[in-house]
């Protein structure tokens, strides 16, 4: 049952994606990055992802403002998706807006090189 609940939730957050996730989403889909598939507002255990590549064990996070006062709750949910195998990398919406090229970059640059950008 709670499967279940994760998974309506996702389905919903699919269809309201933020400018920030649209845009993201715009690059990352149909395997437009280096082949790989990436999936998103996907459920990992008790969370909901924006983006997550299973074959790579990564996951997006495109943050808004709202994050700023959440540290503690991300830095619990990051633990458990670090513990439960995934990469987590996190941008703000802002960076992703205006710095789209850059953002990518740091995915392109994890992806093939495995360098771990500080958190934002």
């Amino acid at each position: 049952m709670r499967q279940n609940l994760k998974t309506q939730q996702a389905r919903n957050l699919r269809k309201n994606l933020t400018d920030a996730e649209q845009a993201l989403w715009q690059e990352l889909r149909f395997r437009h990055v280096l082949g790989l598939k990436f999936r998103r507002q996907h459920p990992v255990g008790a969370y909901i992802c924006d983006f997550v590549c299973l074959e790579k064990a990564l996951v997006i996070e495109v943050d808004g403002s709202q994050h700023a006062t959440a540290i503690a709750y991300d830095k619990r949910r990051d633990d458990y998706l670090r513990s439960s195998g995934y990469q987590v990398l996190r941008f703000w919406n802002n960076e992703v807006i205006w710095h789209l090229d850059s953002v990518l970059d740091v995915i392109y640059r994890y992806l093939v090189l495995g360098e771990i950008p500080p958190p934002p």
